[in-house]
């Protein structure tokens, strides 16, 4: 990392009132992280090698998850794992050197993880979200060049959002051509996985109001990470500020970006059923708790059984919730198989479909996840709400999480097209 950048990182962590010193910590490891030589990442070859190298790594990051959460200790050995690990090019095309592997396995992936730590779960969502922005709008050569890196283990944030801005629609963050390439300058919000990030895709504007996406270094000159994130729950994805001011970006690290949605791509759905299996996880976990935690509570007083597992209406509860996480489990396949399917045949129909499907998961999985991760607590009863034992993570994790995108908003489109056969538009939240 240059010394500008330390210098202008420090700075900035210095003046935030109320967090300083868990971002001077914070920054010591960033800085002491970046400065690793990561080895060679293993190269996963197909779907089942990834889902086993899943399974193995996320009940590894299970057993410090309750710790992390409650002190809020970035996971930046974790983060470092998960990627050698080969985990974060799964989704290269195989013409490339990656697995290129099904929707349905990315989807499966993220929700192991997500179950045993929300917020490792949701790291690496913008990763993949950068990847197919790239596999659809990128030269021949920028694919070459990126995916190389991502097989050897390179780690993408992101900056998309602002906070400024009065709608989420307008950016601010510009980008200016130069004789040697481009300068940035503005701000960017949420910047999840930026803090572990080797590149960070930014999304900018041009004059012409044009967006693209650029692939900046994170040892780039006038680059500042800020460790800002004050969310209640998702509390270790790193999910800061990132600053640009003059920021350098060569010509052949920038690609289009809304060209994604000019025209028929899965850019949207596959963003969107990764937020799904973020929430389906969460979901799956809670449930999976309420079972022992169940088992460890006293029945009410009125219930005149001896254990809280025979009391009827408890065991409604489960039965009811039980549904739900199955139900949101089948829609994340079916939406899956939806996006897989229309990759075979990239149509306006098609895309337009798979975008449905996952609506449908992500308006479920929204519900279902707030409704387990309650749940859980209330049948653990008073006990439940222990602070050591960390079971109000899983609400507050999907809680914020849920945040992304409003539910209502998936059922309008859901109905549009039932009765109205309107297809939903095309962009980064269908």
């Amino acid at each position: 990392m240059r010394l500008a950048t330390i210098t202008s990182m420090a700075s900035s962590l210095h003046v935030m009132h109320g967090f300083k010193e868990s971002f001077m910590t914070s920054y010591q490891a960033i800085a002491s992280f970046n400065s690793s030589n990561s080895t060679q990442a293993h190269i996963i070859r197909d779907d089942a090698e990834a889902l086993s190298i899943a399974t193995t790594l996320s009940e590894r990051f299970k057993e410090k998850s309750v710790q992390r959460d409650a002190e809020r200790i970035l996971p930046f050995e974790e983060i470092e794992q998960f990627s050698q690990s080969g985990l974060w090019a799964i989704t290269v095309p195989k013409r490339f050197g990656g697995a290129d592997v099904s929707s349905l396995t990315v989807a499966k992936i993220i929700a192991l993880f997500s179950g045993f730590d929300g917020s490792i779960g949701q790291i690496p969502q913008n990763h993949f979200y950068a990847l197919e922005v790239l596999r659809n709008t990128g030269t021949e050569q920028q694919k070459q060049k990126l995916y190389k890196e991502v097989l050897q283990g390179a780690r993408f944030g992101n900056a998309l959002a602002e906070f400024k801005p009065k709608t989420a629609a307008q950016k601010h963050t510009t980008i200016t051509a130069t004789e040697n390439g481009y300068l940035i300058q503005g701000e960017k919000f949420y910047c999840t996985g930026s803090l572990f990030a080797h590149r960070i895709p930014t999304l900018v504007i041009d004059a012409h109001g044009r967006e693209y996406l650029a692939f900046v270094k994170r040892e780039s000159q006038g680059l500042s990470l800020v460790d800002n994130w004050s969310g209640f729950g998702q509390r270790v994805t790193g999910s800061g500020a990132v600053k640009f001011d003059r920021v350098f970006v060569a010509y052949d690290d920038v690609i289009p970006f809304d060209v994604a949605f000019d025209h028929p791509t899965l850019v949207g759905p596959f963003a969107q059923i990764m937020h799904a299996a973020i929430e389906v996880g969460i979901a799956r976990a809670a449930f999976e708790e309420t079972l022992k935690r169940v088992h460890q509570a006293r029945p009410w007083i009125d219930s005149n059984v001896d254990t809280a597992a025979q009391d009827p209406l408890t065991i409604y509860d489960v039965g009811r919730i039980a549904i739900d996480v199955r139900a949101s489990e089948v829609l994340l396949k079916r939406a899956a198989q939806s996006i897989d399917t229309a990759r075979l045949d990239t149509t306006a129909e098609h895309v337009a479909l798979a975008s449905l499907a996952v609506a449908k998961v992500r308006a479920h999985s929204t519900e279902t996840a707030l409704k387990a991760s309650s749940k859980l607590i209330e049948l653990a009863g008073s006990r439940g709400s222990q602070r050591q034992d960390g079971l109000d993570r899983f609400w507050r994790n999907a809680r914020v999480h849920t945040l992304h995108d409003a539910a209502r908003w998936k059922y309008f489109f859901i109905g549009n097209y039932a009765l109205n056969q309107i297809f939903p538009p095309r962009r980064g939240t269908l």
